[in-house]
């Protein structure tokens, strides 16, 4: 279970400041060599993609630590692997699927004109909704992601709402002033976890 650790990504946060960045294996074993068990117990992990804190018991030797956190993201990911649908017998993967498509005159009519027929232009439709569809909701993750680590960390900093306002509002310029005077580790992680909560074309740092 071990292992599973080096595939989650973290900071660590003490007192405001980062005390370690990378891998959960890493990050974990660095704090716990570094750190009494005073600042321990003060101590913030947050996960890199959701922003989501990570709760560590320290107790015990750092393999002790690992040992517990790897059992417990183990039965985690068990959980989601057994929530999977089982892929069915049949048709390969790859390839052409047919299936039932139910629409209205008007609309095969004017699928039937376009260019490569009804087929073609359904699937360009669908390809390009699925675009569309997967940025706004890369958009939404880096939202939800920096809107859970501000709440922990910069819910009583200065502006705070103001920031969250312009976060939602897909407004970079004022989300980047509301948040430049705030301790100098807490606000340029909230810029990385904001990566992509605004169109890329905005992203002018």
């Amino acid at each position: 279970m071990r292992n599973d650790l080096t595939y989650f990504y973290c900071t660590a946060f003490l007192c405001g400041r980062v005390v370690a960045s990378g891998s959960l294996q890493y990050v974990v074993s660095t704090v716990k060599d570094a750190l009494d068990d005073r600042d321990l117990t003060q101590l913030l992990i947050f996960d890199d993609s959701t922003g989501k804190q990570i709760d560590v018991d320290f107790r015990g030797k750092t393999d002790d630590a690992l040992k517990r956190l790897g059992e417990r993201l183990g039965d985690l990911a068990g959980t989601e692997m057994n929530h999977q649908p089982a892929r069915r017998a049949g048709r390969p993967k790859l390839g052409v699927v047919s299936g039932e498509v139910t629409l209205l005159p008007r609309h095969w009519e004017w699928l039937k004109s376009q260019p490569g027929g009804a087929s073609v232009t359904l699937r360009k439709l669908v390809d390009e909704a699925r675009r569309v569809g997967g940025k706004q909701s890369k958009i939404r993750e880096s939202q939800e992601a920096t809107y859970r680590f501000m709440t922990a960390m910069a819910g009583n900093f200065h502006q705070y709402e103001e920031a969250l306002r312009a976060l939602y509002a897909g407004d970079l310029d004022r989300f980047y002033h509301f948040i430049a005077d705030w301790s100098p580790d807490i606000r340029n992680h909230i810029k990385r976890l904001a990566a992509n909560a605004f169109p890329q074309e905005e992203m002018n740092e």
